[in-house]
């Protein structure tokens, strides 16, 4: 897997100098600054403490299966073009030397939703879809309505132990950060399209 984080600081050097203190207990594979520069700080064979704890699918201990790539942003911006051209690159070349697929790249969000928001509501996941490196529904499944929710975003990845409340701040922190109120038909048919397409682990798709 790749998962994918903001630092939350207000500077690429705070943020190196935090990633590479031994005493902050935590690290990445890669640094991306706002100008596109990036900074390798762990080789991608080696662990790096970079998600702690939260499980996607059925891998509970996601730093020993993941390289994780830090954006430099605090979470309140958008990530600059140059920025966004530098992550699809190292993607690209990442998820080849890896053999990763679109799917197993993930938000630190989507693993750890508990805890964690990153990369936000302003990272474009979309447009990572749209080059291969990672997944967005598109359109709509019909007949889907929100009791079917929960089932299809855990066949997708989600944890299935996650509250309600929380599987669906991380869902929509995701795919509709704009959306408000409890789960409904459109979290449900999106999380079928995703489910039905990518289901996690190779699991059964969901209906």
């Amino acid at each position: 897997m790749v998962v994918l984080h903001y630092t939350g600081m207000a500077s690429v050097a705070e943020s190196c100098a935090r990633l590479c203190d031994p005493a902050a207990e935590v690290s990445a594979h890669y640094l991306i600054d706002l100008q596109g520069g990036v900074t390798r700080l762990v080789p991608e064979e080696l662990r790096a403490w970079h998600a702690g704890a939260g499980r996607w699918g059925a891998v509970g201990d996601v730093n020993s299966r993941s390289i994780g790539v830090e954006l430099q942003n605090t979470g309140a911006h958008p990530y600059p073009e140059a920025q966004m051209l530098a992550l699809e690159r190292l993607l690209d070349g990442v998820m080849s030397r890896w053999a990763i697929p679109p799917e197993r790249v993930i938000g630190h969000s989507d693993m750890a939703p508990a805890r964690k928001a990153d990369p936000g509501p302003r990272f474009d996941w979309r447009r990572l879809a749209l080059s291969g490196l990672s997944v967005w529904p598109s359109g709509a499944a019909a007949g889907i309505t929100h009791p079917a929710f929960r089932a299809a975003a855990v066949a997708f990845g989600y944890d299935p132990e996650l509250p309600e409340d929380i599987l669906l701040r991380a869902f929509r922190l995701r795919f509709r950060p704009w959306a408000a109120g409890p789960p409904d038909e459109t979290d449900a048919s999106l999380a079928a399209v995703l489910a039905l397409r990518w289901p996690v682990d190779g699991g059964t798709p969901v209906a």
